[in-house]
């Protein structure tokens, strides 16, 4: 089996490979090692960020549940923030459950021309004898209900992504480890029953405490809970290191603890969880790289491509998988091995464009926020400050324009252009 671009993942980074690059003509195959509506940890929260590639995919978003802002606490203050309309921005995030969302966009993509095969899991790379990666040695993934391959098989192609996760297990495979000075992020997140589901800001705590009441730490990262639709509320945490050293914090202690100081007009007793606890780590800042060498691209998760400020990822994937198609179709005009490789280099360069002065400023963000007495500084004398909210908000959510836009913008903008690309 061979085709232009096999993409290993139908997550939202190899859902938006794929979807743009069979609209660019290309022949694509996407392999998910599962089945389509798996559940996976995350926030399922999408930022006006997410919404602009959500739209540049044509996805019909109709029914989806809208946020107008942030409310965020902590301090002792409450602040509304609404998403500002913007040239590039719209004034709404969304929200989706990833069980939906994945399947949304496998089967956008599918419309558009991709190949999807699911119940099949990449083993390998497939190299050639000077290292560039071919392809990817496949079989069915075990108790797969429809494996799309029935045997052991390779899967050829001038072009492999790795779109498969914090796991990224292609790019381990062809030595290109994380790096352990880059942040690292840990969510643990539940879905609940709520009264106030139909709730339309997506509400920040910005105070987490490890330890019983009166012996409490402060902990650098934050609480969140907002509705996903069906009468359900996603609640979870995060928090996040400098490093990708091990903690020996209990996360799941802290949730059930939090859960048990939350308001009770949410309603998050035992009674009205629904499904698991889970938890999952959050590469950030680019801890994966190259992210484009020899033949394999790395997306989403799989590059490190997690938000140091807030730990979104979504939004990233989303970009990533956009900015490699185009450079995928571009490398594919080309007619020589020389001019597809310049090609294809214009995928990496785009995405320290994108976000590599930004993420910079998101570790300098991680390493402040790690001592107590900064966060607690922070939260008590700074969320008063209406017009540093906004700047700190647009900031968090990567909710800045790179060209125009106002003074805050601008300042931004200064700000990623006098700092190293991570």
């Amino acid at each position: 089996m061979s085709a232009d671009v096999v993409v290993v993942g139908a997550g939202p980074a190899g859902s938006a490979a794929a979807y743009h690059m069979a609209v660019a003509g290309l022949d694509v195959i996407v392999l998910e090692r599962g089945e389509l509506g798996r559940d996976k940890v995350c926030g399922d929260g999408l930022t006006p960020s997410a919404v602009t590639e959500l739209a540049l995919m044509g996805v019909d978003t109709t029914g989806w549940r809208r946020n107008k802002g942030l409310r965020v606490i902590g301090g002792g203050h409450l602040l509304h923030i609404p998403w500002p309309e913007q040239a590039s921005l719209p004034s709404y995030g969304l929200a989706r459950r990833r069980t939906e969302l994945d399947r949304d966009l496998a089967e956008r993509t599918v419309a558009a021309g991709a190949r999807l095969l699911t119940g099949v899991t990449a083993t390998a790379p497939l190299t050639s004898p000077s290292g560039r990666v071919i392809g990817v040695e496949v079989r069915p993934t075990p108790r797969a209900a429809r494996p799309g391959v029935t045997a052991p098989a390779e899967i050829t192609a001038p072009l492999v992504v790795d779109a498969g996760g914090v796991s990224a297990r292609l790019a381990t495979a062809v030595g290109r480890a994380k790096d352990v000075r880059r942040p690292l992020g840990v969510a643990v997140r539940a879905y609940f029953r709520s009264p106030r589901a139909d709730d339309a800001w997506m509400e920040s705590r910005l105070e987490l405490w490890d330890g019983p009441a009166g012996k409490s730490e402060l902990l650098p990262g934050y609480g969140w809970m907002w509705s996903v639709g069906d009468g359900l509320v996603n609640v979870g945490l995060g928090s996040v290191s400098s490093r990708a050293a091990t903690t020996r914090i209990d996360y799941r202690a802290v949730f059930n603890r939090w859960m048990e100081r939350a308001p009770a007009s949410w309603g998050f007793t035992p009674d009205n969880r629904v499904g698991r606890l889970g938890s999952a780590a959050l590469p950030m800042a680019f801890n994966r790289k190259p992210h484009y060498a020899d033949g394999l691209m790395l997306l989403g998760d799989a590059g490190g491509m997690v938000s140091p400020f807030n730990g979104e990822g979504i939004a990233q994937a989303l970009m990533s998988g956009r900015l490699a198609a185009r450079a995928a179709a571009c490398a594919a005009a080309r007619s020589t091995a020389a001019g597809r490789e310049k090609a294809l280099g214009q995928y990496p360069a785009a995405m320290a464009e994108r976000l590599g002065g930004y993420y910079t400023l998101g570790r300098v963000f991680v390493s402040l926020i790690e001592h107590p007495e900064v966060m607690r500084i922070c939260t008590r004398y700074g969320l008063g400050r209406r017009r540093l909210m906004r700047l700190v908000s647009k900031l968090l959510s990567d909710g800045w324009e790179r060209r125009g836009g106002d003074g805050i913008d601008h300042f931004i903008q200064l700000l990623t252009r006098m700092v190293p690309a991570a």
